[in-house]
Protein backbone atom coordinates (compact mmCIF):
# COMPACT_ATOMS: atom_id res chain seq x y z
CA UNK A 1 0.00 0.00 0.00
CA UNK A 2 1.61 3.55 -0.54
CA UNK A 3 1.30 6.03 1.81
CA UNK A 4 -0.65 9.05 0.82
CA UNK A 5 1.43 11.50 1.72
CA UNK A 6 4.29 10.20 0.34
CA UNK A 7 2.34 10.98 -2.64
CA UNK A 8 2.07 14.91 -1.78
CA UNK A 9 4.64 16.70 -3.80
CA UNK A 10 6.70 19.93 -1.96
CA UNK A 11 5.32 22.92 -3.44
CA UNK A 12 8.96 24.56 -3.19
CA UNK A 13 12.37 22.96 -3.15
CA UNK A 14 15.81 24.48 -3.73
CA UNK A 15 19.10 23.60 -5.58
CA UNK A 16 22.26 22.78 -3.46
CA UNK A 17 23.38 26.63 -5.01
CA UNK A 18 20.54 28.39 -3.48
CA UNK A 19 20.85 26.28 -0.23
CA UNK A 20 24.69 27.53 0.45
CA UNK A 21 23.59 30.94 -0.04
CA UNK A 22 20.83 30.72 2.10
CA UNK A 23 22.75 29.37 4.70
CA UNK A 24 25.53 31.94 4.18
CA UNK A 25 23.39 33.95 4.94
CA UNK A 26 22.10 32.92 7.66
CA UNK A 27 25.65 33.09 9.23
CA UNK A 28 25.54 36.81 8.64
CA UNK A 29 21.70 37.64 9.60
CA UNK A 30 20.90 35.05 11.80
CA UNK A 31 17.43 32.82 10.45
CA UNK A 32 15.74 34.31 8.00
CA UNK A 33 12.21 33.83 5.33
CA UNK A 34 11.66 34.33 1.96
CA UNK A 35 8.95 35.67 0.02
CA UNK A 36 7.80 35.13 -3.48
CA UNK A 37 7.55 38.85 -4.74
CA UNK A 38 4.60 39.76 -5.92
CA UNK A 39 5.89 42.14 -9.08
CA UNK A 40 6.27 45.27 -7.89
CA UNK A 41 9.15 47.57 -8.05
CA UNK A 42 11.44 44.14 -7.83
CA UNK A 43 9.39 42.25 -10.50
CA UNK A 44 8.88 38.56 -9.36
CA UNK A 45 12.04 37.86 -7.66
CA UNK A 46 12.16 35.72 -4.47
CA UNK A 47 13.10 37.96 -1.34
CA UNK A 48 15.15 37.03 1.08
CA UNK A 49 14.87 39.17 4.65
CA UNK A 50 16.24 38.48 8.15
CA UNK A 51 12.83 36.13 9.68
CA UNK A 52 10.13 38.44 11.12
CA UNK A 53 11.42 41.51 9.24
CA UNK A 54 8.63 40.88 6.46
CA UNK A 55 5.52 41.39 7.42
CA UNK A 56 3.26 38.11 6.40
CA UNK A 57 -0.18 39.13 5.71
CA UNK A 58 -2.62 36.87 6.75
CA UNK A 59 -3.97 35.33 3.61
CA UNK A 60 -0.44 34.65 2.56
CA UNK A 61 0.06 31.02 1.89
CA UNK A 62 3.20 29.30 3.26
CA UNK A 63 5.07 27.29 0.16
CA UNK A 64 6.97 25.28 2.75
CA UNK A 65 10.05 25.35 5.45
CA UNK A 66 13.40 24.80 3.57
CA UNK A 67 15.38 22.71 6.55
CA UNK A 68 18.80 24.61 5.92
CA UNK A 69 20.87 21.02 7.65
CA UNK A 70 19.75 19.24 3.90
CA UNK A 71 21.86 18.33 1.33
CA UNK A 72 20.53 17.23 -2.34
CA UNK A 73 18.35 14.19 -1.88
CA UNK A 74 18.38 14.01 2.19
CA UNK A 75 15.25 13.65 4.38
CA UNK A 76 15.72 14.81 7.79
CA UNK A 77 16.47 12.37 10.66
CA UNK A 78 15.47 14.72 13.61
CA UNK A 79 12.77 18.02 13.50
CA UNK A 80 14.95 20.88 12.95
CA UNK A 81 15.63 24.14 15.18
CA UNK A 82 14.03 27.27 14.19
CA UNK A 83 16.96 28.64 13.38
CA UNK A 84 17.20 25.99 10.75
CA UNK A 85 14.34 26.70 8.63
CA UNK A 86 13.72 29.14 6.06
CA UNK A 87 9.88 29.71 5.54
CA UNK A 88 8.95 30.55 1.89
CA UNK A 89 5.73 32.35 1.58
CA UNK A 90 3.73 33.75 -1.43
CA UNK A 91 1.05 36.33 -1.58
CA UNK A 92 -2.41 34.96 -1.30
CA UNK A 93 -3.38 36.19 -4.90
CA UNK A 94 -0.57 35.46 -6.58
CA UNK A 95 -1.11 31.48 -5.21
CA UNK A 96 -4.31 31.35 -6.68
CA UNK A 97 -2.39 31.58 -10.30
CA UNK A 98 0.69 30.01 -9.38
CA UNK A 99 -0.93 26.64 -7.20
CA UNK A 100 -0.66 24.42 -10.43
CA UNK A 101 3.31 25.06 -10.38
CA UNK A 102 6.35 24.02 -7.50
CA UNK A 103 8.29 26.62 -7.23
CA UNK A 104 12.09 25.52 -7.29
CA UNK A 105 14.46 28.17 -5.72
CA UNK A 106 17.72 28.66 -7.57
CA UNK A 107 20.70 31.50 -7.89
CA UNK A 108 21.98 33.12 -10.91
CA UNK A 109 25.28 35.08 -10.84
CA UNK A 110 24.08 38.87 -10.76
CA UNK A 111 23.34 41.55 -8.42
CA UNK A 112 19.93 40.83 -6.34
CA UNK A 113 17.22 43.52 -5.26
CA UNK A 114 18.25 45.98 -2.93
CA UNK A 115 15.50 44.70 -0.22
CA UNK A 116 17.15 41.58 -0.11
CA UNK A 117 19.62 39.87 1.71
CA UNK A 118 21.57 38.56 -0.93
CA UNK A 119 22.09 41.56 -3.04
CA UNK A 120 25.52 42.35 -2.17
CA UNK A 121 26.78 38.35 -2.25
CA UNK A 122 27.39 38.81 -6.13
CA UNK A 123 24.98 36.55 -6.55
CA UNK A 124 20.69 36.63 -7.04
CA UNK A 125 17.84 34.25 -5.85
CA UNK A 126 15.77 33.20 -9.09
CA UNK A 127 12.66 31.26 -8.62
CA UNK A 128 12.10 28.42 -11.79
CA UNK A 129 9.25 26.52 -11.84
CA UNK A 130 7.33 23.35 -12.99
CA UNK A 131 3.64 22.38 -13.99
CA UNK A 132 2.53 19.85 -11.44
CA UNK A 133 1.22 16.67 -12.94
CA UNK A 134 -2.59 15.83 -12.77
CA UNK A 135 -1.84 12.76 -10.65
CA UNK A 136 0.29 16.15 -8.16
CA UNK A 137 -2.67 18.00 -8.16
CA UNK A 138 -5.11 15.64 -6.90
CA UNK A 139 -2.81 14.97 -4.11
CA UNK A 140 -2.04 18.55 -3.36
CA UNK A 141 -6.14 19.04 -3.13
CA UNK A 142 -6.51 16.76 -0.56
CA UNK A 143 -4.05 18.88 1.93
CA UNK A 144 -5.16 22.32 3.44
CA UNK A 145 -2.11 25.22 2.81
CA UNK A 146 -0.99 27.35 5.67
CA UNK A 147 -1.78 30.97 5.74
CA UNK A 148 -0.11 33.44 7.77
CA UNK A 149 -3.11 33.76 9.75
CA UNK A 150 -3.20 30.08 10.00
CA UNK A 151 0.55 30.24 11.16
CA UNK A 152 -0.21 33.04 13.75
CA UNK A 153 -2.75 30.24 15.42
CA UNK A 154 -0.13 27.66 15.25
CA UNK A 155 -0.83 25.69 12.31
CA UNK A 156 2.00 23.84 11.06
CA UNK A 157 2.96 22.02 7.57
CA UNK A 158 3.28 18.10 7.88
CA UNK A 159 6.90 16.80 7.77
CA UNK A 160 8.58 16.50 4.45
CA UNK A 161 8.15 13.02 3.01
CA UNK A 162 10.18 13.92 -0.03
CA UNK A 163 13.69 15.53 -0.96
CA UNK A 164 13.24 19.64 -1.01
CA UNK A 165 17.45 19.90 -2.23
CA UNK A 166 17.89 19.19 -5.78
CA UNK A 167 21.91 19.11 -7.14
CA UNK A 168 20.91 21.83 -10.31
CA UNK A 169 17.60 23.29 -10.98
CA UNK A 170 17.12 20.89 -14.11
CA UNK A 171 16.58 17.84 -12.01
CA UNK A 172 13.13 19.34 -10.58
CA UNK A 173 12.07 21.41 -13.35
CA UNK A 174 13.82 19.51 -16.91
CA UNK A 175 12.42 21.18 -20.29
CA UNK A 176 11.27 18.14 -22.25
CA UNK A 177 13.92 17.67 -25.13
CA UNK A 178 16.80 19.91 -23.25
CA UNK A 179 19.49 19.02 -21.07
CA UNK A 180 18.69 22.12 -18.51
CA UNK A 181 15.82 23.92 -18.05
CA UNK A 182 14.93 27.65 -18.55
CA UNK A 183 11.65 28.04 -16.58
CA UNK A 184 11.84 30.89 -14.94
CA UNK A 185 8.39 32.55 -13.29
Amino acid sequence: MVDAAAAIPRRVRATAAAMDLLRRLRGLHGPLMLHQSGGCCDGSAPMCYPAGEFVVGDRDVLLGLLDLRLLVDELPDTAPEPDDIAPVWISGPQFAAWQHTQLVLDVVPGRGSGFSLESPEGFRFLSRGRVFEQAELLALATVDTVTGAGWERGERPAPPTQPQVVAEAADACPVPGRGTSQNTL
